[in-house]
């Protein structure tokens, strides 16, 4: 194992500030959440390790004179009765004196920023094949010129005077069970065990600055309106060096002129005359894949689907593709001609059909009828 002052990178005489400074800067790089390096989330555990020892001068003053055997395995001497309160913490909300006393808390440290929402819009194609689509938002960003500590340049933050660098104040109640202590944030510092009493200008002291912000998404094939984007660690950061939040990208895919999607099938309406669909046709179908040839047999009725296999809409998890459904209407022609009607007429007598009689006084008559 590393020795602790070379894991932050200071020397053995480096100050309580320098050590702070140096473990928020290597927090901020290796954080599992903003740093997809496999091994920076064993380095960021060692780093905040290091800083556990370092910024506490008794177990500091032991690990100079001893080396880890001053501190133990877990960061304390082997009679150190940090553990049992430790487990209390994970229990009782942290940081607070169980009810048979205990050492204060330690301060919890930056909170991690909030989650951010955006919406895309993306057309029907590109939610088919797959995309990159950009989204803008208004996020928190790091202030650059305190380095996120909220201290003006050449300043420093003080540990609080109120909780003791806690970040949170004890209460004692008496109940009929006897003392019980609560622990809650401190109002003083907000939470977060020091106060800035020379805040950086630019940011006012909450080490972060607002920013209109535009992020490139990766857009995977087969999404759908309401798939929802998860951008881990692309949200905005917490104040003074907190972790960032996540951002949440939701789809809105627009409609398609032809094609509708059910599943991931897209259905299709293909209009044909009646005589295309009596005596049949061969037509070149356009697909989102290029065109296709189709074949329209002799007396097709409507209502019948045509299944172009594989030229649907493709799984979000890469396993196939859907069908591309055709389903035939037939259009009745409204607007005969003369010459039109009088070979539908020999057409319906050459089939001994009965139709209706030419000329407007049959329909007058059957309107009247019902008056």
């Amino acid at each position: 194992m590393a020795e602790l002052y070379e894991t932050l990178g200071v020397s053995r005489t480096a100050s309580a500030d320098e050590i702070k400074k140096a473990y928020r800067r290597l927090a901020r790089e290796l954080h599992p959440d903003t740093n997809p390096d496999p091994d920076a989330e064993a380095r960021f555990k060692e780093v905040a390790r290091a800083y556990e020892v370092l910024s506490d001068a008794e177990k500091r003053q032991r690990y100079d004179a001893y080396g880890e055997a001053g501190i133990g395995s877990r960061g304390g001497s082997p009679f150190d009765t940090g553990g049992f309160t430790d487990i209390f913490d994970a229990f009782f909300g942290g940081g607070g004196a169980g009810p048979f006393g205990g050492r204060p808390g330690r301060a919890s440290g930056p909170s991690r920023g909030p989650d951010l929402e955006a919406v895309a819009q993306i057309h029907f194609e590109d939610a088919m094949f797959g995309c990159q689509t950009e989204v803008g938002v208004r996020t928190a960003v790091a202030c650059e010129s305190c380095e996120a500590t909220g201290a003006a340049p050449g300043s420093s933050a003080n540990v609080c005077g109120e909780c003791g660098g806690a970040g949170q104040v004890r209460r004692v109640r008496q109940s009929i069970l006897g003392q019980v202590v609560t622990a809650g944030p401190c109002g003083a510092c907000g939470g977060q065990g020091e106060v800035i009493p020379d805040p950086c200008p630019d940011c006012k002291g909450d080490g972060r600055r607002i920013v209109e912000k535009q992020f490139n998404v990766d857009v995977p094939a087969g999404v759908d309106t309401g798939s929802t984007l998860r951008l881990t660690g692309r949200g905005a950061v917490g104040s003074r060096g907190g972790a960032a939040g996540d951002l949440y990208v939701h789809l809105e895919v627009l409609a398609h002129d032809r094609f509708q999607r059910v599943g991931n099938d897209l259905v299709h309406d293909l209009h044909l005359s009646v005589a295309q669909a009596a005596l049949g046709t061969h037509i070149e179908f356009e697909t989102l894949d290029g065109a296709e040839d189709l074949v329209i047999p002799r007396g097709t009725q409507p209502g019948r689907v045509f299944r172009l296999r594989g030229r649907g809409v493709p799984s979000v998890d890469g396993r196939g593709r859907g069908d591309l459904l055709v389903q035939v209407a037939v259009d009745v022609p409204e607007d005969l001609s003369d010459d039109q009607e009088d070979l539908l007429r020999r057409f319906a007598e050459a089939r001994g059909e009965v139709v209706a009689p030419s000329g407007e006084g049959f329909f007058a008559k059957i309107r009247s009828a019902f008056k």
